[in-house]
């Protein structure tokens, strides 16, 4: 299989290209750090088991970009079966309080920066006639959050909205769309949140592609506690959300 993975140079991209490469898929990984890639593809080739690695710079906030290095890394690949959107920021601050570069860059990365790396990667999968779709979107998503976290959860609303239209389009048709709802999992989006419900890295890289393997319509990861969780700060009433987030 060949697999696209957006925001690879850390985290749970970085991640996953690790438990892919490892099992054999060839994988194309583009990220803002070009060191941090290569690196990462200097370590995954020395893998025995190791397919393909093609690399790419791209920040997905330049949109002409987006396109070009995802053509590069698919011509590289020899083609594309999956796709993972996962490039993300969760930079953020209470709105009205002459913060708004924050609040602007993380809906301009984790929305509008997908929407283009939705667009050019549709594009191929169009072509082709098939093809897995990924977007990481967040628990976070599944209800506004107050203060610092606001920009940051309608974002992820926004890009789980994206996925859902997607999927009434393609139901019928041998493109898949996936949407992963991550909770608290250790990333630098989490640094500093202390809560017993936060998993490892290494744990939710393995929940998560579990997951996305099993190419369901929507998954939270972990799925406990998030899959229950979810479902209440999606339909509980404000009442009882106030006290959760």
């Amino acid at each position: 299989m060949r697999i696209l993975i957006t925001g690879a140079s850390s985290g749970l991209g970085e991640g996953m290209a690790r438990t892919y490469a490892e099992r054999g898929e060839d994988v194309g990984l583009l990220a803002r750090r070009l060191d941090r890639l290569e690196a990462l593809r200097a370590e995954l080739t020395a893998c025995p088991k190791s397919g393909a690695v093609a690399i790419e710079q791209l920040d997905v906030t330049d949109f002409a970009a987006v396109p070009v290095a995802i053509g590069t890394v698919v011509e590289r690949l020899g083609g594309l079966d999956r796709a993972i959107i996962n490039a993300g920021i969760g930079k953020g601050a209470p709105l009205g309080t002459g913060k708004a570069y924050a609040n602007l860059e993380t809906v301009q990365t984790n929305l509008t920066g997908a929407l283009a790396q939705i667009e050019a990667v549709l594009e191929v999968f169009r072509a082709q006639g098939r093809g897995h779709l990924v977007l990481i979107s967040s628990i976070a998503g599944q209800r506004g959050m107050p203060k610092a976290q606001t920009a940051y959860s309608a974002s992820k609303a926004g890009l789980t909205a994206l996925g859902e239209g997607l999927q009434a389009e393609f139901a019928d048709s041998d493109i898949t769309v996936t949407v992963i709802k991550p909770g608290f999992i250790e990333t630098d989006i989490n640094k500093g949140v202390k809560t017993s419900m936060k998993a490892s890295l290494d744990d939710g890289v393995k929940a998560l592609v579990k997951a996305i393997d099993r190419e369901p319509k929507e998954a939270a990861v972990p799925p406990w506690p998030w899959t229950p969780l979810g479902a209440v700060l999606r339909h509980a009433p404000d009442e009882l959300t106030r006290r959760l987030i």
